[in-house]
């Protein structure tokens, strides 16, 4: 007959492996269970054989550690142990390693992500450190109450990561094995009462030895309270205060109510999609702008500065409108054209944020999704996430000029207030840099004009990927002094730098133009993660500025326009053109001339400009060399040319005649005869 220990320890390393069954929805694969549950075993059946020796309790602890660290070596540092099991320094150094990978690729992949061996590694020696406990507590100490504890702590850890509908599953089987821990302390404790009388038998039934009754009792009472904790809590009412729920109602408080949006700052794994060797390919677009150099796929703006990082804002939720409200900011005088893009995502690629051109006026998407409005982005409710999709987007290409951008009048007060705010931690030289850079300007337009051309020509700067992202109210002034980063460090510095002038600004993270290919589509890889700051104009509304060096494209109305034996616009300062955009980022290589050499910049303006001229070209009509230009190389590729007929480019001639009206699309609607489109 089994003892009443080995019953506790088999229930014990039950109870560990049902609890940890809530991690199984985090991973593709399964199979790290199985060698779970193989380790978990050995680790129990030591401890079983150390009590029943019996050795002092803190030896059978000592053994179990010794054992499961040989175990782990085992398995997963062998060819760095000693004997191929004795764990010596390149084995804790080998761990160690395994270990950070597991957490940059926690980090890198949306759940569930692939098996990979640091994050098997995290799961099967969490759940052996979580069964040594619940074996100490329940069976070493004979007090299971207690070990509940990390059965919970392993149960919320999954739970809190997962949204998948069957939450309540998971809770099933965690909470079934830690009674089932419960009951068997209980009947082990009455069995030590002795013999437990019932009454005399009736009919010809047994007596039945030991603690039976109270046992069958006890199963009776679980069962019973298991199912009022399943049950209650879908009749009680939601709880109020959801992080991104309006009118201050909770997860589930009905239609139109908020979702289970968390707050996890977008930034997190930017660098490490840069950095990643695995370019896959995220998104499929088809488009019907016909320059995908402007086609920036957002995914949320982040506005909240608090002196160590950008995060969105708490904002309220709401349904998704059949057709949005017309963006804030945007005049009636301001041309644009609705276009229409269809996304088709990767299967393995989960964003809880639906990457959208900005600004959208209609979404056709299926799932659960919630609206909110201040951003205009769209947010997935009840763990609803993009993996798989395929989605239209209805969205205005917005064309400000820059007479209209310069002009701009002052922005309302609560706006100014809100998006020009900054800590007090903030260190002066960011401010006195800003204004030194845009000293002589004559208006916001032209400050934000000089600062993006400061960070992208005149100002030595470097794209790297390889710098941290760094955090703290020193990280800014010293990506100002370093002079190398990546997108983050760009968007972050001139965000700050413009807030600091009085312009509104935020972030916007998303991902930059993708490569076109030959079938019309363009195809967004990981390497074109990208953030960039967005500066508010009264009159234009949320304006992308582009001040990363060799990533994305530089917007239109912030280069000048090149006249044939004409005069420039006036109003416009001598800005860059962008360079080819492209899906790989650069290699940190520095395109700019030496500073000693006085004709270089021009030079590189005249390779820029021929550069936007290719960018017109159809792509399959294009030569397939980037310009380049720069004093050490000059003119290093042909202008582009074509064997077929021109189309005419979307926004009008690179030469253009002094007096000739730049040519538009067909769809040119002014903002007012869209408004009644865009209510609800």
């Amino acid at each position: 007959m089994i003892s009443s220990l080995a019953r506790l320890t088999v229930r014990a390393w039950a109870a560990t492996l049902l609890a940890a069954c809530a991690l199984l929805p985090l991973v593709e694969s399964a199979v790290w269970i199985l060698q779970a549950a193989l380790l978990l075993g050995v680790q129990a059946g030591v401890g079983a054989a150390a009590r029943r020796v019996p050795l002092a309790r803190p030896l059978t602890v000592a053994a179990q550690v010794v054992v499961t660290l040989a175990l782990l070596t085992l398995v997963f540092a062998q060819e760095h142990a000693v004997a191929g099991l004795i764990p010596g320094p390149d084995a804790l150094r080998f761990f160690g390693q395994l270990l950070e990978q597991g957490g940059q690729d926690v980090n890198r992949y949306a759940i569930p992500a692939p098996l990979s061996d640091g994050i098997r590694l995290m799961l099967v020696g969490g759940v052996l450190v979580i069964g040594l406990l619940v074996d100490v507590l329940a069976v070493t100490f004979r007090s299971a109450a207690p070990a509940g504890l990390p059965l919970l702590a392993l149960y919320s850890v999954a739970a809190g990561l997962t949204d998948n509908g069957i939450e309540w599953l998971w809770f099933l089987l965690a909470a079934a094995g830690y009674l089932m821990l419960l009951l068997a302390e209980g009947r082990d404790r009455l069995s030590q009462w002795g013999r437990v009388f019932a009454g005399p038998p009736r009919g010809r039934s047994r007596e039945t030895p030991g603690a039976s009754a109270p046992a069958r009792f006890g199963h009776r009472i679980g069962a019973v309270a298991l199912g009022i904790a399943l049950v209650v809590p879908l009749a009680l009412p939601a709880m109020d205060g959801g992080l991104l729920d309006p009118n201050g109602r909770g997860v589930g408080a009905g239609v139109g109510g908020g979702g289970t949006i968390s707050a996890v700052n977008p930034l997190v794994s930017l660098r490490d999609s840069l950095n990643n060797d695995d370019d896959r390919a995220v998104f499929s677009v088809r488009t019907e702008m016909e320059n995908t150099s402007d086609l920036y796929l957002r995914i949320v703006s982040l506005d909240d500065f608090d002196g160590t990082t950008w995060k969105p804002s708490k904002r309220a939720i709401t349904q998704v409108p059949e057709g949005f409200p017309a963006p804030p900011g945007l005049g009636p005088d301001v041309e644009f054209s609705e276009v229409g893009t269809s996304v088709s995502v990767a299967k393995w690629y989960g964003q809880t944020w639906l990457p959208m051109p900005y600004p959208p006026s209609r979404v056709s998407v299926q799932g659960d999704w919630r609206y909110e409005p201040v951003g205009m982005t769209l947010v997935g409710d009840h763990g609803q996430s993009t993996r798989g999709l395929t989605y239209e987007v209805r969205s205005l290409d917005v064309r400000p000029t820059a007479e209209q951008l310069a002009s701009a009048p002052e922005a309302p007060a609560d706006l100014l207030r809100e998006y020009t705010d900054l800590p007090d931690s903030l260190p002066s030289v960011v401010a006195e840099t800003a204004r030194d850079v845009t000293d002589g300007a004559k208006s916001d337009y032209d400050r934000a004009v000089m600062l993006q051309d400061w960070f992208t020509l005149s100002g030595d700067f470097q794209y790297d990927t390889d710098v941290e992202v760094g955090s703290g109210s020193q990280a800014i002034a010293r990506f100002l002094e370093n002079k190398r980063g990546f997108c983050v460090h760009y968007s972050f510095a001139m965000a700050s730098m413009a807030r600091s002038l009085g312009i509104p600004a935020r972030i916007a993270v998303g991902f930059a133009p993708g490569t076109p290919q030959a079938d019309g589509t363009v195809s967004v890889a990981m390497r074109d993660a990208h953030a960039w700051p967005e500066l508010y104009f009264e009159g234009v509304g949320w304006t992308r500025f582009e001040p990363t060096p060799t990533r994305g494209s530089t917007p239109d109305y912030t280069v000048q326009d090149v006249e044939d034996n004409g005069p420039a616009d006036p109003a416009r300062p001598s800005q860059s053109a962008p360079a080819d955009p492209s899906a790989q980022p650069s290699q940190s290589t520095d395109c700019r001339a030496d500073g000693s050499d006085p004709g270089g910049r021009h030079l590189r303006r005249l390779g820029q400009l021929l550069q936007r001229g290719r960018d017109l070209v159809p792509a399959g009509q294009r030569d397939p060399q980037p310009l380049r230009a720069d004093a050490a190389h000059g003119l290093t590729a042909p202008l582009p040319h074509s064997s077929g007929p021109r189309r005419t480019p979307r926004r009008g001639p690179l030469l253009a005649l002094p007096g000739r009206p730049t040519a538009r699309p067909p769809q040119q609607l002014p903002v007012r005869n869209l408004l009644e489109g865009y209510r609800r």
